[in-house]
């Protein structure tokens, strides 16, 4: 008796303890924050299906498309591709991490903030950005610190000290989703052990989750010498010697980007805003990444399914006989348009979803391998082609797709369905790139089970 008492008062604490919900499903309260904000300089792209590739003749009868119906998602889209200034950004922040970790070791309590961090033995030294560096090298030890930063003495073309742009190299990590995702090959150590659960099937050789993490390292500085690599016989030097550089061109779209570049810029946008939010209790956003190539065309069109440009007509003029994008006009009259080479992004108007320069100034970067064949085997639903090619592969799989046209190209390139390709470790004096972030809201409305508001199509 003396039990059935003991467990009919435990029952009943059980109960007593999770009384508070009222026994009604109402899920997890006070979790983080999440503020479906609109990224800053972006604008949303809303989701919609289109007919991705074009209607019209196939010019150059290179046979990469394959008309097709495609439905793609909501996304936030840089408004402009990504500029001088805004790159420079990344690039001082990867020049001052650097900087604040070499002092670091000899002044830790003024550059360093030690973080216990997952409960480990030894705590995490954190960069203290409040700091300032002293770039002046007064201090002997500090000097001595940052003396590896600098152009050797020897290799100076002024005699003054210069950040050697060889030493930015920018470090970070990424999950392999497209391998952690595969179910063949049963039988490893890691597959034995989760047999017969949901994780069982992982790749053959992978034993540990942390095999699927990967580390790059990426010199982040752009190839400044680009115009001479790709234009030799023509006098490019003003744009060689100042492009990035010189403030004058801070709105300029940046260019001698390599996709590998791209995407670690990516990244470390991504990182930034992340700081914050959780700095501020605030939910993670979705990762910064670039655009996928049915992305980029549903954009490019603005909402007109068979654009060939993006602001919906079929020519390159407007009513008054102004060319509205900055191209290769006619036979070579290259300022015709407003522009001998790349000009101020937002110069020309947007399209109707609001984005600047989708055709000409610079071709962009896109997430997507470039495969000729690829709209015939592609899903339809966010199509999205994608290999991570290495060093040692050959040239053909590290072709990267590029959209858009430049400020070099005839008009034929500069139309919303046009396709080609980059190498992905080359940086061109005619190619930049813009970020997008998926869009992690609702279609529209409130939540219909808190609101008499339902979901707005």
């Amino acid at each position: 008796m003396k039990k059935l008492i003991l467990l009919a008062s435990a029952a009943l604490l059980v109960i007593g303890c999770g009384s508070s919900e009222n026994g009604e499903l109402i899920g997890v309260q006070d979790r983080e924050q999440f503020e479906d904000m609109q990224p800053y300089g972006m604008v949303e792209v809303p989701q919609g299906s289109y007919m991705m590739g074009s209607g019209d003749e196939d010019i150059l009868s290179s046979q990469t498309f394959q008309p097709k119906t495609v439905q793609v998602s909501s996304f936030w889209m840089d408004e402009t591709e990504i500029t001088n200034n805004e790159y420079r950004q990344f690039v001082y922040w990867v020049r001052d991490s650097i900087a604040y970790k070499l002092l670091g070791n000899v002044n830790p309590q003024k550059y360093l903030i030690e973080v216990d961090q997952f409960g480990e033995d030894l705590p995490t030294p954190l960069i203290n950005w409040k700091a300032k560096i002293d770039w002046t090298l007064n201090n002997e030890e500090e000097r001595s610190e940052l003396e590896p930063m600098f152009i050797p003495t020897d290799e100076r073309f002024y005699g003054k000290k210069e950040i050697d742009t060889r030493k930015l190299n920018y470090e970070y990590y990424w999950i392999d989703l497209n391998v952690a995702a595969k179910k063949e090959h049963i039988g490893t150590e890691l597959n034995q052990e989760y047999k017969g659960s949901a994780y069982a099937g992982r790749p053959n050789g992978l034993t540990n989750r942390k095999q699927l993490t990967k580390k790059e390292v990426i010199n982040i500085y752009p190839d400044t010498l680009c115009w001479m690599h790709d234009y030799a016989y023509t006098y490019n030097d003003n744009l060689t010697r100042s492009y990035f550089s010189h403030p004058a061109y801070d709105d300029y779209p940046v260019v001698g980007i390599t996709y590998k570049q791209a995407k670690a810029f990516s990244m470390w946008r991504t990182f930034m805003m992340n700081n914050f939010l959780e700095g501020n209790s605030f939910a993670r956003m979705e990762n910064f990444r670039l655009p996928t190539e049915a992305e980029w065309e549903y954009a490019a069109k603005g909402g007109a399914p068979g654009a060939p440009y993006p602001w919906g007509g079929p020519y390159v003029r407007n009513g008054k006989g102004c060319f509205i994008a900055n191209y290769k006009p006619m036979r070579g009259n290259y300022d015709d348009d407003g522009g001998i080479n790349p000009i101020i992004v937002a110069h020309y108007a947007p399209n109707d979803f609001g984005l600047y320069d989708m055709a000409g100034n610079v071709s962009e970067w896109c997430e997507d391998t470039f495969n000729e064949s690829a709209y015939n085997f592609a899903h339809d639903l966010n199509q999205y082609v994608s290999y991570q090619a290495t060093d040692e592969d050959a040239p053909e799989m590290k072709r990267k797709v590029i959209r858009g046209g430049s400020w070099k190209d005839q008009k034929h390139f500069i139309q919303t369905a046009t396709r080609t390709y980059e190498y992905q470790d080359s940086g061109k004096s005619y190619l930049g790139f813009r970020c997008v972030q998926s869009y992690m809201g609702r279609v529209r409305g409130d939540n219909p089970k808190t609101s008499s508001n339902v979901y707005k199509h």
